[in-house]
């Protein structure tokens, strides 16, 4: 598999190529985000590093997205949809909730929790299996409702 910086560095280059600016300025963003953390901590970062920042760019992302619609500003909400696009297409695909399924229940009978207060042992073994994968958000109420 190409590493994703290249992946980065190859996508910058066709949108620049089919000049497209919205898609090169959001793939610069991330770009930046990823170069802002390897001079802070001083270190070339490997994959699995660099997907935690997309991570990280994707979820503000959604934070901003929600915040402006509640503002009533779905004209910037645009723009921010579309860098969440770009982002997640650098991310590893998001599991459904059928695929989540059978994992939280393995969980759960692993971990022998029968009420909603063992929620945290549930998801102590499912996070590891999970990570990078599967929204955090959804996951939890996936949990919890196999709990109720």
């Amino acid at each position: 598999m190409q590493d994703v910086k290249q992946a980065l560095q190859d996508a910058l280059k066709d949108a620049m190529r089919a000049k497209d600016s919205q898609r090169r300025n959001a793939i610069r963003l991330l770009q930046s985000a990823i170069k802002q953390v390897e001079i802070d901590s001083r270190t070339a970062l490997d994959d699995e590093a660099v997907l935690d920042i997309l991570r990280k760019e994707a979820k503000k992302r959604r934070e901003t997205i929600a915040e402006l619609e509640g503002a009533g500003r779905a004209q910037d909400a645009v723009t921010e949809k579309f860098e969440l696009a770009v982002t997640e297409e650098f991310l590893p695909r998001q599991l459904t909730l059928e695929e989540l399924r059978p994992i939280v229940r393995q969980a759960i009978s692993d971990s022998g929790a029968s009420s909603i207060k063992q929620m945290g042992q549930v998801m102590k073994l499912v996070m590891p299996q999970v990570k990078g994968l599967a929204d955090g958000r959804a996951l939890s109420a996936l949990v919890k409702e196999m709990l109720s």
